[in-house]
Parts: C-alpha cells; structure tokens; sequence
C-alpha cells in the first residue's frame, strides 16, 4: 500500500470491491445534526454538522441586514466560504485560502445560483432600502475526501434550520424595526445534493472517494441534482473524460443518492421539530 498504492488498490477494484470493504457504488455512513444540539454552533442563525465517513464538516449561517445593491434592488444577498483550516489534514496549511478551499467557495455559490435553492428576491425586506444577508461558512473539520458531497449537504441542513425574525421599516422614522419573538423560517425553493465520483483508469467509477482515492484517481466528477431530478451542475475538475453513458450513468445515481439524503435530512428535522 505504501510503495504501490495504485496497484494495491487496483487488485481491490478487479474484484470490485475497495481496500475499507465498500463496494464501488457505496456511500460511506452518514450522518447529520442540525441546529443547537451536539457540537452544532449555538450562536448562528442556522448550523448543522455533517459526517460522511470520517469527512466531517460543519456549517453556520449568520443573517444580518443590508441595504440592497443599487441594480439589484429587490434581492438579497447569500456569501458562501469554505475554510480549510491546517487541523483537518496535514495537507492544509494555516493562512489565506488555498487553492482548494477558493475552487470550493466558487463550487458552492454556483450550486446556489444554478440550483435556485433560495431565490434572492425572498431576502429582500424593501425593495432598494433593506434586505438580508445570510453569510454562510463551512469548515472543515476532519478532511478524508469528498468535500463537496459533504459541503453542499451541511448548507442545506443548515439553512433549513435559519429562522429569520419579523423586520419591518418604521414609515414616521425610516428605521428597522426587528420583532425576535416572531420568526419565520427560510423559504428553500430547492434542494440541492452533490454526488462525486472518482475515476480510475480512464474507465472506472467509483462513489464517495476517499482522500487516498481522489489522489489516486485519474479523474473526478460531482453531479448535483435537485428533488425533481433536474441537473443543476456538473463540476468536472480536468482529468479523464467522460462519455455520454458513463455521464449518463452518473446522473442516474446521484437521483438515486438524493432521494436518501433528503430522506436523512428530514427525517432529523423531523425529529427536532417542537410537537
């Protein structure tokens, strides 16, 4: 494994099952907590943390109030950011956002604007004076791959649990007037959930890639499909192409994976809700 890690793991593959005992299309266990219970942050509008084998990753989303830009009136604003941060692998280094961290803070904010899954015009409050922001940071906390799969699924849990207080504009005084006993939550028109896949050899898919796997793979792909079966993105990062099957082939699966990640989702929402 440590001097022929590509030919340990190929002798895996023939057989068609990988070196931690998942089949190729596997997911790893996972997880999900949302809101003020675990180590979720109590202080955020909105949180949720994520496991999906040991990549763990936690979301929190902060609300503040802004005034709209000047061509974009009616809208709000949503500021995705992945943090890396050097605790997660020895692969990171403490500083400015590397490479990584910038390609999946891009990832995330193309998700949201293709997927739709929050309309911006919903955050406006009045249309060119007042609207919200909602700031949402992602941080890695434990990093073995798959970071997108896990991201995209932290942001959706943890906007289903923003709640956003009743604010209204004093007409005499022109001033905000915020009302915190009554709170409303988000409108999610969408629910976004990534699936990657690695590629080994030219040819071969394989699920929910590890980080030895995704260094090993020749290629990677994340497909993102909403609760209708639509495809809101492909991200496909360079290496080995694709043909039209195997894409295809992708797609069907992440439908698939969906349909058990928004199961999840609300099934902890469920559980979490005041009867």
């Amino acid at each position: 494994r440590t001097v022929e890690p590509l030919e340990y793991y190929r002798r895996f593959l023939k057989e068609n099952c990988r070196p931690d005992g998942r089949e190729l299309g596997e997911f790893r266990t996972t997880t999900v907590n949302i809101g003020k219970c675990l180590c979720s942050i109590t202080t955020a509008d909105g949180s949720a943390l994520v496991k999906l084998g040991n990549t763990t990753v936690i979301c929190g989303v902060k609300a503040e109030l802004a005034a709209p830009a000047v061509d974009s009136a009616n809208k709000g604003y949503i500021v995705p950011n992945v943090e890396l941060p050097s605790l997660c692998a020895e692969r990171f280094r403490s500083g400015p956002p590397g490479e990584e961290a910038q390609a999946a803070s891009q990832f995330i904010a193309d998700v949201i604007e293709n997927s739709q899954m929050i309309m911006k015009e919903d955050l406006c409050i009045a249309s060119g004076k007042l609207a919200w922001v909602l700031y949402c940071d992602i941080i890695c906390l434990d990093y073995d791959g798959n970071l997108l799969d896990a991201s995209v699924f932290a942001l959706l849990a943890a906007l289903k649990n923003v709640q956003l207080p009743l604010v209204t504009i004093n007409e005499e005084t022109g001033l905000s007037e915020v009302n915190l006993k009554q709170k409303n939550p988000l409108i999610i028109r969408k629910h976004p959930v990534a699936t990657s896949f690695a590629i080994f050899d030219d040819t071969l898919l394989i699920v929910d890639p590890t980080a030895e796997e995704e260094d090993l793979a020749t290629g990677t792909v994340t497909i993102v499909t909403d609760e209708e079966g639509r495809l809101c993105s492909v991200h496909k990062p360079g290496g080995s192409p694709l043909t039209g099957a195997k894409l295809q082939d992708c797609i069907t699966r992440a439908i698939t994976r969906h349909k058990e990640v928004k199961k999840l989702i609300d099934k902890v929402i469920k559980s979490i809700t005041p009867k």
